[in-house]
Order: C-alpha cells, then sequence, then structure tokens
C-alpha cells in the first residue's frame, strides 16, 4: 500500500493506455456536451477541429479513469480529492487515438486538522499515442498517513 509517507516530490510515473472509440465519444457528448462538433462529422468538419473530436470533459474522465486504475493496481491509499487547481486542453482528442498518462508529485505537506491525512499536488499530463500532450491539470489529492503518531513537521 502506497501512503502519504511513500510519496517523493519531484517522483514521476507513467501508467495506462485507453482507446478512444467514436461511440464513446457520441455517447458521452450527446449526455453532457451536447455540441455540434462532438456529435457530427459534418458540422465538425467545418471547426477548427476538422473532424468529430471527444469533449474535453470526456478527456477528464477517461484520464480519471486511467489514474483510478492505476491506483488500485498500486494500491494507494487515496482518499478523494479537494480541487483542481489548473486545467487545460492542449489538443484535441479524436477517435482513434490511444492515452495515456504521466504525473509527477510536486509537493506533499501533512495536514495539521486532521493528521492521519496528508495533501499533495501532483501535475497530471495527458498524451495521445503520438506523444503528443492532449491534457494538462495540477491537482490536489489526499491520501491516507500511515503513521498517524508521528509528529506534524511545521
Amino acid at each position: 500500500m502506497l501512503y502519504f509517507e511513500d510519496l517523493v516530490i519531484g517522483s514521476k510515473k507513467s501508467f495506462g493506455a485507453y482507446a478512444v472509440t467514436r461511440e464513446e465519444v457520441m455517447e458521452f457528448a450527446e449526455k453532457y456536451d451536447p455540441q455540434p462538433f462532438h456529435l457530427d462529422d459534418d458540422a465538425a468538419a467545418r471547426t477548427h477541429f476538422g473532424r468529430l473530436s471527444a469533449s474535453g470533459w470526456h478527456t477528464c474522465a477517461m484520464t480519471m479513469r486511467m489514474m483510478v486504475d492505476d491506483m488500485k493496481v498500486n494500491q494507494q491509499a487515496g482518499l478523494g480529492s479537494p480541487g483542481i487547481d489548473q486545467l487545460r486542453w492542449a489538443k484535441p482528442v479524436f477517435p482513434g487515438d490511444t492515452l495515456h498518462c504521466e504525473t509527477e508529485v510536486l509537493e506533499k505537506r501533512r495536514s495539521k486538522s486532521r493528521p492521519e491525512m496528508g495533501i499533495f499536488k501532483s501535475r497530471g499530463r495527458t498524451f495521445n499515442q503520438h506523444g503528443e500532450m492532449v491534457l494538462e491539470m495540477v491537482s490536489n489529492g489526499l491520501i491516507e498517513v500511515r503513521d498517524q503518531a508521528a509528529p506534524i513537521a511545521d
């Protein structure tokens, strides 16, 4: 199990392989982001995308899926997240793309009010099969502390 004490500032990891399908792009768009360039080939062809593209929110959802799958495999003692500081969609995601992720631990601190919990900030990037970054975010995570009796550093 990976705990707060195990997080190393500056450490990076790569993971995931998510195949983006036309059906899923359209299903997500119909339900959550029904803009023409996510739903209609002709309408998408007339935009700067040039073809059907996934919603940025769908890209976030696919990224989240890869992150959670990685946390399960590596048994991270995650406790959720209080939010995202920055989010940017760098390039469109298209049906047929295969996505993967990279994360880097930027900082960490122990919660003073909840000694059983640590807080860490990480940069997450999602790439397509060509190595092009399609998403970048800086997020905050909550993680269980292994030794709750250890003093909290200021």
